[in-house]
This record gives structure tokens, C-alpha cells and sequence, in this order.
């Protein structure tokens, strides 16, 4: 029998997970279900844990990434598959630095979370091609570049100018031009306009970098 940490703080997708897990009874079993992602490394020190099942957002504003990430390095045998239902760009690859097994948006259609436990528990990494496609003004997040997320990453942060260059090691005129272009294809009149809503959309939340 499998051992599954469930990590999650909504009752709602607590639930749904108790029951997707319901219908292989006889090979996994939910050995706890915690709110807050800081006490998982604890668990999974003193207890016989093989999978644990992580949100990224969870209680008390902890993240679900950095206790995936004591995890890993306390015993890399566990697997880990993080779980999220915010369409962030960045967490795709953050949960790759930190050496998950897998990644599942709760939201976004296929795969479903069965099928990832079962090719992550058969040893494969399971991570979907892309982050959902979510519509930002008048185009599409996926037709930003890199380098504008990093820009846009760093107005959400509150960075100036001066940061932003010595940050992203760019002059000042190239961040200003790379604005003015995100400022042409999304519609915005401004960049706190497009931040406010790039971060009301949850593609960017500078908390859980």
C-alpha cells in the first residue's frame, strides 16, 4: 500500500481528491492531509511517506514549491507531484529546479490527477508542455516573450527602472522598449494597468517565487 501526503488547504479539492483516491483504495492511501506546506517535510521526515500530493498556495501564505523543494533533498525517493489551480508562469519551471516528479493543473482539463499519480509512481516525469493560455488584454500570454515575463515579473515587484537593469543586466532604453511593445499588444494604456491585471489573472504572484 502507497502512503499519499495530500497537502492542500481547500476543502473543496480536499474532497475530490478523497475521492479520486477512493477508487483505488486497494494501492494508495491518504496517510494525512495538511493545510499548511511547511509542516510536510516535518511529515515526511517521521513518517513512511511515498507520494505527496502538493499545492502551491497554501495556509498562511506558505509555499508549496519550497517545501517541495526540503523534500527532495531530505529524500529524493519520495515522489512529489505539485498541484495548482493558478495559471503562473513561472511555477511550471520552478517545480523543475526543485526536482518534482510531476505537475498537475487542477483546472485545465486533461491529463486527469489519476494518471498522473499512476506514470509518476511507474517512475516517469509528468509535466505538462506548457502553462494555460490565458487571454491578457488583446492577445494571449503565450505570445509574450521570455524577456517581457521577466519585465513584467519585476513591475509587479515594484522594481524601478535602475533595478530592473542592474537585475536583468539590460539598459534602461531596451526595458523601455520592451514595455512600449507589451503595452502595443495587450491594449494597455499603461504598464500599471497591464500588471494590475496580469496579477488579478494570477499569472504572475511575485509571493510564491
Amino acid at each position: 500500500m502507497k502512503q499519499i501526503l495530500v497537502v492542500e488547504d481547500s476543502p473543496y479539492a480536499k474532497a475530490a481528491i478523497a475521492k479520486q483516491l477512493e477508487k483505488v483504495a486497494t494501492t494508495y492511501s491518504i496517510f494525512a492531509c495538511l493545510e499548511n506546506a511547511a509542516n510536510a517535510p516535518i511529515a515526511c521526515l517521521c513518517e513512511k511517506i511515498d507520494l505527496v500530493l502538493m499545492d502551491v498556495c497554501t495556509a498562511q501564505g506558505e509555499s508549496g514549491l519550497a517545501a517541495a523543494q526540503k523534500i527532495k533533498q531530505q529524500n529524493p525517493a519520495i515522489k512529489v507531484i505539485i498541484m495548482t489551480s493558478m495559471p503562473e508562469h513561472s511555477f511550471l519551471q520552478q517545480a523543475k529546479d526543485c526536482g518534482c516528479d510531476g505537475f498537475w493543473y487542477k483546472e485545465y482539463g486533461e491529463p486527469s490527477l489519476m494518471e498522473v499519480i499512476e506514470q509518476v509512481m511507474d517512475g516517469n516525469i509528468v509535466y505538462p508542455l506548457t502553462s494555460p493560455m490565458i487571454r491578457i488584454g488583446n492577445c494571449n500570454s503565450d505570445e509574450l516573450t521570455s524577456r517581457e515575463w521577466e519585465i513584467l515579473r519585476e513591475l509587479a515587484r515594484g522594481s524601478t527602472y535602475e533595478e530592473m537593469s542592474q537585475i536583468l543586466n539590460i539598459s534602461s532604453n531596451t526595458i523601455k522598449y520592451h514595455i512600449k511593445n507589451l503595452l502595443q499588444k495587450t491594449g494597455f494604456p499603461n504598464s500599471l494597468a497591464l500588471v494590475a491585471n496580469v496579477v488579478e489573472k494570477r499569472l504572475l504572484l511575485p509571493k510564491y517565487e
